[in-house]
């Protein structure tokens, strides 16, 4: 279980540990170093999804370890509540931004083997806060240093913490 405090409120989460270790793993090693304090959801939109865990109050990317194997073949699917791992359109280039699905999305899921059809790796679920995701993604956003859909006002990530 991971607990994710934002100024917003606070989500829980249950990782897939069984079907994605290798991504859950690489989620827990960037909470232990304490990673994703003070980074923000830098990329809300309403019906889709909320995403963060990688760039600062200034929108400066923070330095990742290196990129991880995409485990979306055997992950469960990209369904409302669920965390993914975001990436560019390179299958295996996840690090440390994740993104929380606020609608069923089954596009994002496990196709086939092409970088068009690999998929968005899901390694778990909110378990309680689902409100606190909601209300993230229904804040008024923008454009900020090059990036689209930025919330106008910081929706900053506190801590995350491996919690019981």
């Amino acid at each position: 279980m991971v607990l994710i405090k934002t100024s917003m409120g606070d989500i829980r989460l249950k990782l897939d540990t069984e079907n994605t270790p290798k991504t859950a793993e690489n989620f827990l090693s960037y909470v232990r170093n304490d990673f994703y304090k003070d980074t923000l959801f830098h990329r809300v939109i309403d019906g889709f999804m909320i995403q963060g865990g990688g760039l600062t109050a200034d929108m400066n990317t923070k330095l990742t370890d290196a990129p991880i194997e995409n485990e979306a073949k055997q992950a469960k699917k990209n369904a409302r509540g669920s965390i993914a791992m975001a990436r560019t359109s390179d299958p295996h280039s996840a690090t440390a931004q994740f993104f929380i699905n606020v609608a069923d999305n089954a596009f994002l899921n496990f196709t086939g083997e092409s970088p068009q059809t690999f998929g968005y790796c899901v390694f778990g679920e909110v378990v309680e806060g689902m409100d606190i995701v909601d209300a993230i993604a229904k804040v008024k956003t923008g454009n900020k240093a090059g990036h689209a859909d930025v919330p106008v006002e910081d929706i900053v990530i506190e801590s995350v913490t491996e919690v019981e």
